[in-house]
């Protein structure tokens, strides 16, 4: 199974930077992982919420195949202790899917084109609200949570 997380915009902070390359360099020992950056729409002043969604969603959707399982980082969606997400994606594994595709999308979440794509998988990693940016990081560092739980290794704590 391969596993890529898509966002739009690139990651402006150094710490950010360094600490989603420390989990990315874990994940390696567990799982085919990549994370792929979609450049920012370009003029959005000119552009209402829905249109910037819009073109985000037809630059997402142009990086996903379509046997590909899409779950959207959503605020709406299911908020999964670390324990219940390393089942969630070990559940995939057994089930023979073959790449899960994670997506971040801009200021203003998604567009409903997403939203039918993905069929209803939403995630979201908290109840509070967080910068794009950041929930690279995190995200990043929850999923090597959830292979260290998967593999029975010390990193989480019940």
């Amino acid at each position: 199974m391969k596993i890529t997380l898509l966002c739009i915009g690139k990651t402006d902070e150094t710490y950010l930077h360094t600490g989603i390359e420390k989990y990315r360099q874990r994940l390696k020992h567990y799982i085919s992982f990549t994370l792929q950056i979609i450049p920012d729409i370009k003029n959005t002043k000119h552009l209402s919420s829905e249109q910037q969604k819009t073109k985000e969603a037809e630059q997402i959707l142009k990086q996903i195949q379509s046997s590909d399982t899409v779950i959207l980082l959503d605020e709406k969606g299911m908020a999964p202790r670390s324990v219940d997400f390393a089942k969630f994606l070990e559940n995939h594994m057994l089930h023979g899917s073959q790449h899960l595709v994670f997506v971040i999308g801009g200021p203003y979440g998604f567009d409903n084109s997403l939203y039918d794509r993905a069929k209803k998988n939403k995630l979201s990693l908290s109840n509070m609200t967080f910068s794009h940016q950041m929930i690279r990081l995190f995200f990043v560092e929850q999923l090597y949570r959830a292979f260290s739980i998967i593999k029975g290794e010390p990193y989480h704590h019940e």
